[in-house]
């Protein structure tokens, strides 16, 4: 069962950076990619500060078409300040979808999981982690695990 609009805020909550530069963006891709590589997943990875990549990958498996993925759900994290399957739930729980009612062209934006918010404490919004490869309920599950892994291993 898909997880609620305000499950997947409350991952919003709890998932957050104290600090985010480049060298955390590049050592959260590292995660990501090590993670991906033990799992078999055919992903592509990004994580961008703003708009600037900090970091992507593509393992094997993927193509363009999935980094196309990945920037037009960016652009929902960035427009609406949350993961991009926490936007696309909220217009399905309202009976109705993205596509339809966000009147955005749906060739620039993608409410579909996979990407989250880059979020420091006290500051909001930074940038954006994400995958783009595995159904949309995977791809958001498989960022929420590797997330909570790496915030948890620098609390440590």
């Amino acid at each position: 069962m898909s997880p609620t609009s305000d499950e997947l805020l409350a991952q919003e909550r709890r998932l957050q950076f104290t600090r985010f530069g480049n060298d955390v963006a590049i050592e959260l891709g590292l995660h990501l990619l090590d993670a991906a590589r033990e799992q078999g997943l055919p992903i592509a990875i990004s994580v961008r500060r703003g708009e600037h990549r900090l970091f992507h990958a593509a393992l094997p498996g993927t193509s363009p078409n999935n980094d196309r993925w990945l920037e037009r759900k960016a652009r929902v994290v960035d427009l609406f300040g949350h993961s991009s399957f926490q936007v696309g739930t909220e217009f399905r729980e309202k009976g109705t979808t993205f596509e339809a009612e966000s009147r955005l062209d749906p060739d620039l934006y993608a409410a579909h999981g996979g990407v989250f918010p880059v979020i420091v404490r006290g500051t909001g919004p930074v940038g954006t982690v994400g995958v783009s490869g595995l159904p949309q309920a995977e791809d958001h599950a498989f960022v929420v695990t590797q997330l909570e892994s790496f915030l948890n291993a620098r609390e440590a």
